[in-house]
């Protein structure tokens, strides 16, 4: 959506300088979703297609980070460059740092979801308390930049979080999955045409954005049989990022979302339209609520989770069929490791067996690169007897028959 300009507050304590963040037209919007798609098909792609893994990713990007915003706080004005290279690298980070609470650390995304929200909470509550507004036309001092851009990694980690969340209890393909968040951003649009706040309304449709991204992201690079347009990561990353690019490209020419240096009295707030609109946004809330309620208890499959392998092939094979291709010692580790997490679960250690699983999604992902191309259908039916374990086993509420049949299946696949 796009704002009109708002009236800057004081900030006597700080010394002002130029708006560095953009005009919020419809091209930020447009930047915004790419950014956060890219997010998840590149982030997808280092980590899992190039099997650099999930940690060392993280190390890497965060460094990137560093450098990134870095070059962000060192400039004196708006570059669209910098600004949106920052926002991709933000995206992806955010992306990694709830990926390794939820796959490495077997944090349930509900516990996740919750954190990031009570955490964004904290950071709007002490930005608004210090500075009185929350509103981007006034990151005109260095300690409203600062709390910026730690919202928005924050919005990028809860966006994560809730949109697997979604997925997770609803079992949704990447295509359905696009329909939640962009229908609540049209309920959005809605409520700021109708007087809503403008600044709760860009908070909430910026936090969206990044479920909505990721899964279209999923969709155009899943298999056809996930319901996606398979067109694979490393092809949605460059797509995205050359249209990041040119779109960037043309801010820069056209300077179309620079924040004038002198802006404008923006409209009266309405008090008593933004009342209303609450209880609007309350109704939408609650109306999610109980769609995804509703959706849970549908029967469907677990979703395939960020960076796993593909959807597990449709005939069982026996287990001289899944693990003849591979090597004799690979297949005894995955074993062992899947035994003694047994052990854990029937000794009453659900936390123990959770973390011991761990090492089972590591060892499998750590194997991918040599084991995939021996035998990629022996490959898919083993991922996917996997994947049916760490669901099990990090689901938010677990129950331990479901955990040994997965354990037990596994096993029996392992031979």
């Amino acid at each position: 959506m796009a704002t009109t300009t708002e009236r800057l507050s004081a900030a006597p304590d700080a010394r002002r300088m130029l708006n560095k963040v953009p005009e919020v037209t419809i091209w930020f919007w447009v930047i915004k979703i790419l950014c956060t798609t890219v997010g998840e098909s590149f982030a997808d792609w280092i980590n899992t297609t190039l099997g650099v893994g999930l940690i060392n990713t993280s190390l890497i990007f965060t460094a990137v980070l560093a450098g990134a915003l870095g070059w962000q706080l060192s400039t004196k004005r708006y570059v669209p460059f910098v600004y949106w290279l920052t926002v991709v690298v933000l995206s992806v980070t955010g992306t990694l740092y709830t990926d390794i609470l939820t796959d490495s650390q077997g944090v349930p995304l509900a516990v996740s979801s919750s954190v990031f929200a009570g955490v964004l909470a904290v950071v709007f509550g002490t930005w608004y308390t210090r500075e009185r507004t929350l509103s981007i036309h006034s990151i005109v001092t260095r300690p409203r930049e600062l709390f910026y851009w730690l919202a928005v990694l924050v919005t990028f980690a809860l966006g994560t979080a809730t949109g697997d969340w979604t997925l997770e209890l609803t079992g949704w393909t990447p295509g359905v999955s696009v329909l939640l968040p962009l229908g609540l951003i049209a309920a959005i649009v809605l409520a700021w045409r109708l007087g809503a706040s403008v600044v709760l309304s860009f908070w909430l449709a910026y936090i969206l954005t990044r479920p909505l991204g990721a899964n279209l992201g999923d969709w155009l690079a899943s298999p056809g049989s996930d319901g996606g347009l398979d067109l694979g990561t490393a092809v949605t990353s460059v797509v995205f990022l050359v249209a990041i690019l040119a779109t960037v490209l043309y801010l820069t020419r056209s300077r179309s979302d620079v924040i004038e240096t002198h802006p404008q009295a923006a409209g009266v707030a309405n008090p008593v339209r933004e009342r209303i609109m609450l209880g609007y946004y309350a109704v939408v809330a609650v109306a999610t609520a109980v769609l995804l309620v509703w959706a849970n208890h549908q029967p469907h499959a677990a979703p395939v989770g960020e960076g796993d392998g593909p959807a597990p092939a449709s005939a069982p094979l026996t287990p001289e069929q899944a693990t003849s291709s591979f090597p004799p010692a690979d297949i005894a580790n995955f074993r062992t490791i899947t035994a003694d997490t047994l052990a854990k679960l029937n000794s009453g250690h659900q936390a123990a067996a959770t973390t011991r699983v761990t090492d089972l999604e590591k060892a499998w992902d750590d194997a991918q690169p040599t084991l995939e191309p021996k035998n990629q259908r022996a490959w898919t039916f083993l991922d996917g007897e996997i994947d049916h374990v760490l669901k099990a086993l990090r689901a938010s509420n677990p129950d331990k028959a479901t955990e040994a049949d997965a354990l037990n299946a596994l096993l029996t696949s392992l031979g």
